[in-house]
């Protein structure tokens, strides 16, 4: 007689409350949690804490788990967020423990490779999309054939091979880009050998009976790495994105929600044309509307004075213009609108703050009509420096014109006649990671960058052109962003 499924069991657990379905439960997948959370904090004891706070949530979040859950991918993306939540509380601490950890595997008769990936592993990971992540998981993770990986994710044994066949590929991009050159079969090996740790014997049970009880019996510490990870869960359960080994980055789809006291059909004079005439006659405010079904215009912006105007940007889009960040410095947690929109922000102000007002009161508006607010956070995560490799590449030149042209970006060129942060945006989008400047170059430049298109040859002329190189880093940095949530 076949085993119950682990949505059949949860289901049983959740309608009777049944212990054996739970205990089942934890005895199938404790070793997948505890691994994890080895992992990421470096440190048995605090592993076995993690790992029981991830069963307790399970536990309380029974009831309210779809059916086509993948329990073995939900509870590794539980387990990271709880380590996460974790080593954010207490990075000092666990970035000691981490380092004797990872000193004592040196000598470990390892593989060239896993030495090199374990302490990006779940940041890479944490990249990969739900299903594909899913898979990874189930294939390496729990060393499922690919007939059982294809039945967990409902679909066949050639479309999950074909899966996990490409989230393989995503892998190596991610170590590649970080200088780690390694096949997709040597990354998928060094997982499939290395990634597991044995449980500690009576872990198990222990965990089962405080999980069912609710974490009634758990320690002051365990409850309250439980209540951090719930809220962790609550902040990034539309589509998670970011932990890079401890910084939470969680991106949310984009679907079509209900605008309150929008009056939809009306076009504002303003909405015509983007120019300093149009900016500068239209009524002091601040204000995102939709753009007109019939007008052809998209992207047109205008900027004068701290006053702003955006015609025809997706919702995403305004909320960078009028913040001046890139993609990868903004977190959406919440359901933003479909279609294209209009934005003005005109007002004067004194004392040369006029674009920090405009900011304001567009924000204000956002959060009127939307039910969106935007606020500024500080997130831990793993960054690349641009540093200054050779002070003397042909493609660097120094500019004495005080105008700073715009960029002229393709996908094989960049050019630009203005300051570093240019080309720093612009490798931020290409590399798809957060790049802090650490070159001290000011002042402006003239660079004409050509590649092959790859994350390999932008590094390689980056090195040979302008005698720069991205450079991984080695520990959490912390950096600015920005958060789109729910108005509370």
């Amino acid at each position: 007689m076949p085993e119950p499924d682990d949505i059949g069991l949860l289901g049983e657990y959740a309608r009777r409350q049944s212990e054996d379905a739970f205990a089942a439960l934890v005895e199938r997948h404790v070793v997948l949690v505890y691994s994890v959370a080895l992992r990421s904090a470096g440190n048995p004891q605090t592993a076995e804490e993690i790992t029981q706070a991830v069963f307790i949530i399970l536990a309380r979040k029974a009831r309210s788990l779809p059916r086509r859950t993948v329990l073995s991918g939900w509870l590794y993306q539980t387990a990271r967020l709880t380590a996460a939540n974790f080593l954010r509380a207490e990075i000092r601490r666990q970035k000691r423990e981490q380092e004797a950890y990872m000193q004592s595997r040196v000598n470990e008769p390892e593989p060239e490779v896993w030495p090199q990936i374990v302490p990006l592993l779940d940041a890479a990971m944490e990249r990969l999309g739900k299903k594909d992540r899913d898979a990874i998981v189930l294939r390496y993770f729990e060393n499922k054939n690919l007939r059982e990986v294809g039945a967990a994710l409902g679909a066949s044994e050639g479309a999950a091979r074909m899966r996990v066949a490409r989230a393989l590929e995503r892998l190596r991009k991610f170590f590649t880009r970080r200088g780690m050159t390694h096949s997709a079969d040597a990354i998928a090996g060094a997982v499939l050998a290395h990634s597991v740790h044995a449980a500690p014997i009576g872990l198990a049970k222990t965990i089962t009976a405080v999980a069912l009880a609710k974490g009634a019996a758990a320690g002051g510490s365990t409850l309250t790495l439980v209540k951090g990870a719930l809220k962790l869960m609550e902040w990034t359960k539309a589509k998670t994105a970011v932990v890079a080994g401890i910084g939470v980055l969680a991106v949310a789809g984009i679907t079509t929600i209900i605008v309150k006291d929008i009056d939809a059909h009306r076009v504002y004079d303003w909405q015509t044309w983007a120019d300093q005439s149009t900016l500068n006659k239209a009524p002091p405010q601040a204000t995102i509307r939709p753009a007109p079904a019939s007008r052809h215009l998209s992207d047109a912006y205008i900027s004068s004075g701290g006053k702003m105007e955006g015609l025809g940007y997706d919702f995403r889009e305004v909320v960078l213009t009028m913040l001046q960040i890139d993609p990868e410095h903004l977190i959406v947690t919440a359901p933003l609108p479909s279609g294209k929109f209009d934005y003005i922000a005109n007002f004067a102000a004194p004392g040369g703050d006029a674009y920090e007002r405009n900011c304001r009161a567009l924000i204000n508006d956002m959060e009127n009509q939307f039910g969106l607010a935007i606020r500024p956070i500080q997130v831990e995560t793993n960054v690349l420096f641009l540093r200054v490799q050779s002070a003397y590449a042909p493609g660097l030149k120094p500019n004495s014109d005080a105008a700073q042209n715009g960029p002229v970006i393709t996908r094989t060129s960049f050019s630009s006649h203005g300051g570093i942060w240019m080309l720093v945006q612009s490798l931020e989008v290409d590399m798809g990671t957060v790049v802090v400047d650490q070159t001290g170059l000011s002042g402006h430049y003239d660079i004409n960058l050509k590649w092959n298109g790859t994350a390999d040859g932008l590094e390689q002329a980056l090195r040979e052109e302008l005698g720069l190189e991205l450079v991984s880093s080695d520990k959490l940095v912390t950096v600015p962003m920005y958060v789109v949530e729910k108005v509370k």
